[in-house]
């Protein structure tokens, strides 16, 4: 077989597509050069024939070498849970060999059962060039609940012992949770904010934790609202233009300090040095000018707020930690828990503000010694900056306290849900993830979107992607930790591109999108985890699953109970372009009008997002320009024919735009009535529409040319609390 040839079998054991089509059908033929370097990046040697050769043969017979595979991912309700034991023919030949299997796990349990290999009736031989082994098929006969659990296998034939260990998981039958009022087809309703954007009377400048809790409290209580949706609160590094994104995060096991509400903390309050600061006229004159700026300022903000809370930590160390308070037992427990995990992540801020300080903001660019958690180097700086990192910890305990209190005041109030909240699709290879856990990922490859209509040429965010084998070979410990941690404290989290549970879209570095490919996830397993994780936090999943996603992917995420993320501007009848009638949409979804990545109702109105893509020059030319504007104004007529059928025209408006030169309340409020009338499960209504804002939060695209994940809304909470548009979606989906 020629070196291509190989490649390319190479490539197919692996998961790279060696084709795709893209989303207007042309089958895309995947350059040779792409695979070579996706196989290179997983660790593979491809230099000669030979070498592709012994990797194909390595792949083809790893499973022998080995009693048992690393994890096995059932479901409860599987007609048969079995799972396969290799063994030597020579070991597995004598007459009195026998099988020892244990399982520990859920609940202290610890079952152990043993077999002659004769009783496991069949086999299958597999020879390979190692010699010759016997697959045996061990049944799980034993009732296990939903949990993890660790099954040993000892093999016993004459005096010889072989060992083996495999993680077991039980997922639940029915898949991801779901309030019961919602199961029983109660259709509900929330509100979503970009929490940064948020201003208030009490803030320093940017949005937080406290104006989190204003808003569950107003939405859940006086709107009667069931959820507040909010961006991802992932710990970012605060810094314009590349560390803002709420979706390029150093972690998304922890948080970000930036919305601790520093004013609600006790060790504050209670801090002479710290009160001190707040009460001083050049910090009260800094947060003046911080929430006068249209535009969050992370950087000074974020200092800002370092400097109290670093007198609050004082404080509390001398008072409650050293002490041994309540309070200092609390943190304690707290950090006992997250165990190694919080650790490493409060280790590596450390070294981030260490570093940072000197202008190396990259962990690969710090010295190499400092390129491992576990180095000697590391240990020293951790003994001699152990107050820092305690520093770090005592932030994310903060955090943590703070939301989960927001979560169980939301099923005070009653609501359904409480915080829906956004999980990000990778970690930045800046951060503490991958400086941690570095062979979880994959290096010198970046994960993004092949062209579309929103952008032509690709696009290229930056995350690193998990290497799928090694999430295997690891049990999915890396995996089921970022899911456990996100699920605990919220009543729904959606998942951002939920494609990539089955494919991701790989781009070796140095290379243009358009040379990128997808490659293969166990998406069963990856499935089944989350609905696992989903049932034992009782966290409802939303699986935003836009674009050219496939009906497989969707019929797949449907039947592990996940919600599908449906916008009025995709959902469309494309054979007239029309929108939608609202019973056209599934029930096991959300509704809604847009997103932070898509222009705001407002925007849409008005083709801002087109106007500034323009000056952008994001068009490859005047006729793509002219054509999108064109379409636009067809789409105005579409959306007031679309409401007009359902006889949710406000007065004044007819199916003429020209009644309507710009977006007002009344028109916003029909759309969102009609998005209402849908059967989806829940429908998401973004603040930035009802406040008529114009502008997006992000473009994709683009880094500095345009202020993302910046813009303020207009007005503050106390007053825009008091407008009466709010008051009319009350009744939004029982008018």
């Amino acid at each position: 077989m020629s070196s291509e040839g190989l490649i390319d079998t190479l490539s197919e054991l692996c998961g790279i597509f060696p084709e795709y089509h893209d989303i207007w059908g042309n089958l895309v033929k995947v350059p040779h050069e792409t695979k070579l370097s996706l196989l290179q990046a997983l660790g593979y040697r491809v230099e000669t024939p030979s070498c592709i050769e012994d990797e194909i043969r390595e792949i083809r017979e790893k499973g022998l070498t080995r009693m048992l595979e690393p994890v096995k991912v059932f479901q409860n309700g599987d007609n048969r849970k079995e799972i396969s034991i290799f063994v030597p023919s020579r070991s597995s030949s004598e007459p009195d060999a026998s099988l020892k299997v244990g399982i520990t796990g859920e609940d202290s349990l610890d079952l152990t059962t043993t077999v002659f290999l004769t009783e496991l009736g069949d086999f299958r031989t597999h020879t390979f060039r190692k010699g010759e082994v016997r697959e045996y098929i061990f049944p799980l006969t034993m009732d296990l609940k939903e949990g993890y659990y660790s099954l040993n296998a000892d093999l016993t034939s004459g005096t010889e012992r072989l060992h083996g260990v495999m993680r077991l998981i039980i997922a639940p039958g029915g898949g991801c949770f779901m309030p019961d009022t919602i199961k029983g087809g109660r259709r509900v309703w929330g509100l979503s904010v970009n929490l940064y954007a948020v201003r208030s009377g009490r803030n320093h400048g940017v949005g937080d934790l406290a104006d989190l809790d204003f808003l569950v409290r107003w939405v859940g209580g006086e709107l009667g609202g069931d959820f507040v949706a909010v961006n991802p609160l992932h710990s970012i590094p605060n810094s314009a233009p590349y560390g803002i994104s709420p979706y390029y995060p150093l972690s998304r096991l922890f948080h970000n300090p930036l919305y601790i509400d520093i004013d609600g903390v006790e060790d504050v309050l209670k801090s002479e040095q710290a009160v001190k600061i707040l009460e001083g006229r050049r910090f009260r004159e800094e947060v003046r000018r911080l929430k006068e700026e249209d535009l969050v300022d992370y950087d000074r903000a974020y200092r800002l707020k370092l400097r109290v809370l670093e007198a609050g930590f004082r404080y509390f160390l001398d008072n409650h930690y050293m002490k041994g308070s309540e309070r200092g037992k609390a943190f304690s427990q707290y950090v006992a828990e997250e165990g190694g995990v919080l650790k490493a992540h409060s280790t590596f801020m450390a070294l981030y503000d260490h570093f940072s300080r000197a202008g190396v903001f990259h962990w690969r660019d710090w010295p190499a010694a400092y390129h491992l958690p576990d180095t000697d180097e590391v240990r020293a700086f951790q003994e001699s900056h152990g107050k820092r990192i305690l520093f770090h910890m005592y932030l994310q305990w903060l955090l943590h306290g703070r939301i989960s209190a927001i979560q169980e005041m939301s099923e005070d109030l009653g609501m359904t849900i409480g915080l829906y909240c956004d999980f990000a699709l990778g970690s930045a290879d800046s951060g503490s993830d991958v400086w941690a856990d570095r062979g979880s990922f994959v290096r010198g490859v970046e994960v993004g979107a092949p062209p579309d209509d929103f952008s032509l040429r690709g696009q290229n965010w930056g995350l690193p992607p998990l290497n799928p084998e090694r999430m295997r070979e690891d049990g999915y410990e890396f995996f089921v930790r970022l899911f456990r941690k996100n699920l605990s404290l919220c009543g729904a989290m959606r998942i951002d591109h939920a494609l990539g549970l089955f494919r991701l879209f790989w781009i070796p570095q140095g290379m243009e999108p358009q040379k990128g490919t997808y490659v293969k996830y166990p998406h069963e397993e990856l499935l089944r985890i989350i609905a696992l994780e989903s049932v034992k936090n009782r966290t409802l999943i939303i699986a935003e699953d836009l674009g050219t996603v496939g009906d497989e992917v969707r019929d797949a995420l449907r039947m592990y109970g996940m919600l599908s993320f449906r916008l009025l501007y995709f959902e469309r009848d494309y054979n007239a372009y029309e929108f939608l009638a609202p019973e056209a949409y599934p029930e096991m979804a959300i509704a809604s009008a847009t997103t932070h990545d898509l222009p705001t109702l407002a925007g849409f109105w008005a083709g801002r997002d087109i106007e500034v893509k323009r000056e952008l020059q994001r068009y490859p030319d005047d006729e793509t320009y002219r054509r999108e504007l064109l379409e636009r104004g067809y789409d105005r007529w579409r959306l007031l024919r679309a409401l007009g059928n359902r006889g949710l025209l406000p007065d004044g408006i007819s199916v003429d735009p020209g009644t309507v030169k710009e977006m007002n309340e009344d028109l916003v409020i029909a759309i969102y009535r009609y998005l209402g009338m849908t059967p989806a499960r829940l429908l998401v209504i973004n603040l930035d529409d009802i406040l008529l804002t114009p502008d997006q939060q992000n473009l994709p695209g683009t880094i500095d040319e345009y202020p993302n994940w910046r813009r303020k809304i207009p007005l503050n909470l106390e007053e825009l609390s008091k407008k009466d548009v709010f008051r009319r979606l009350k009744k939004i989906r029982n008018p």
